[in-house]
């Protein structure tokens, strides 16, 4: 009972740490963190978004009547420009006169955009610093852009990572599945026991393998042999991603749907090969249809575990942020993001708020893939 509850509460700890560091991501503007994007006192506008400044400082906007205000040329500045407006004697030595030089020159031009760092920020500053929108549930989740550190505005759109992740995912199963029920049905009902004994013990080692050392393999075999045969630039794609995770599923769906075959009423087949079936149709007609949840149960085991999986993930997809079409191209999962970037996100920050919030969508995936297996087990037993 001690040992019950003390992990309840460890984990009911962790999952609250996850979900307060990463719903605090909506109450964050999508400001650099400690920069100011300010303009003249009596330009109209009052808030951008995120994307706007994007598109402005990349030249996309370049009038200020697309984002609301006057019909007048964006003048863009950043603190680099500095020099170009005044003389390093005006500046300072030790750019004492800095905060001075941005207060006048945001209110001399109406049309300027500028965006320094908010330690040059006179006490005094006359000019009207831009508002950015909140980053919504929805510009989250449905963004198609991930830049954490970009400036002036990160850009927090993980619709990538989720397709990235799902579809490595879905290339797994895919490949695994049908592995992974072949060998079930082999060991089940074709191999002879000493032949089961051997295999058996070396198919459950597989689970054992670290997964970077999978991720080797994969960077050595698979990515060249991927890159050879469809003439590509570069092997690491969701492909690769795929057949890598498909190896590590085997195991769990090996396994799991072996064991469910193997609980097939004797009764049951002797009855379909005394009908005259023979052993290819009652495996068809009589086996895998009992054990249909077993083998259910056994393909979202291994779906969650290609979700989780990080290392081998991280080291053959390319990690690039972007909407997959196909597998022959580069992809980012959570798992990958999420341990390549959380060491360099200063604690406490949008960029680690961020990250903790892909924390949750994975937990929330997970979640959803054990309960859907609680599911199909609890309909296994009722049919039963």
């Amino acid at each position: 009972m001690i040992s019950g509850t003390v992990t309840s509460i460890t984990v009911l700890l962790i999952v609250f740490f996850l979900f307060k560091e990463g719903l605090g991501i909506f109450s964050q503007t999508p400001v650099a963190e400690g920069s100011v994007i300010s303009v003249h006192p009596q330009n109209p506008v009052q808030e951008l978004t995120a994307n706007e400044v994007k598109e402005i400082f990349d030249q996309n906007i370049t009038n200020w009547k697309e984002v609301g205000g006057a019909d007048a040329h964006i003048q863009l500045f950043q603190i680099d420009d500095i020099t170009d407006y005044y003389t390093e004697e005006q500046i300072g030595a030790n750019f004492e006169y800095l905060p001075q030089r941005l207060n006048e020159l945001v209110t001399k031009d109406p049309n300027m955009l500028a965006f320094f760092p908010e330690e040059y920020l006179a006490p005094d500053f006359k000019g009207k610093r831009v508002e950015l929108a909140k980053i919504s549930l929805g510009g989250f989740l449905g963004g198609r852009e991930w830049y954490p550190t970009i400036q002036p505005a990160v850009q927090l759109g993980v619709l990538s990572l989720i397709l990235g992740t799902l579809w490595v995912s879905l290339g797994a199963i895919i490949i695994a599945l049908p592995l992974g029920l072949a060998t079930a049905i082999y060991l089940a009902e074709i191999a002879n026991p000493r032949v089961r004994n051997i295999l058996k013990p070396v198919i459950e080692l597989l689970a054992g393998i670290p997964s970077v050392v999978y991720g080797f393999f994969g960077l050595v075999v698979i990515v060249p042999l991927i890159q050879d045969v469809f003439g590509l630039p570069v092997g690491e794609t969701a492909l690769a991603g795929s057949i890598i995770l498909g190896i590590m599923a085997l195991p769990t769906i090996i396994s799991v749907s072996e064991d469910a075959m193997r609980t097939t009423p004797r009764a049951m087949k002797e009855a379909s090969l005394a009908l005259g079936a023979n052993k290819w149709q009652t495996i068809y007609k009589v086996i895998i249809p009992y054990s249909m949840s077993g083998i259910s149960t056994a393909a979202i085991l291994g779906m969650g575990r290609a979700i989780g999986e990080t290392m081998a993930v991280l080291m053959v997809t390319g990690n690039a942020s972007v909407i997959p079409h196909t597998f022959l191209e580069p992809v980012r999962t959570i798992p990958a993001t999420i341990a390549a970037e959380l060491g360099e996100a200063p604690q406490g920050g949008i960029h680690y708020q961020a990250l903790f919030a892909l924390g949750c969508i994975l937990f929330l995936m997970t979640l959803l893939i054990n309960l859907t297996v609680d599911f199909v087990s609890a309909k296994r037993k009722e049919n039963r």
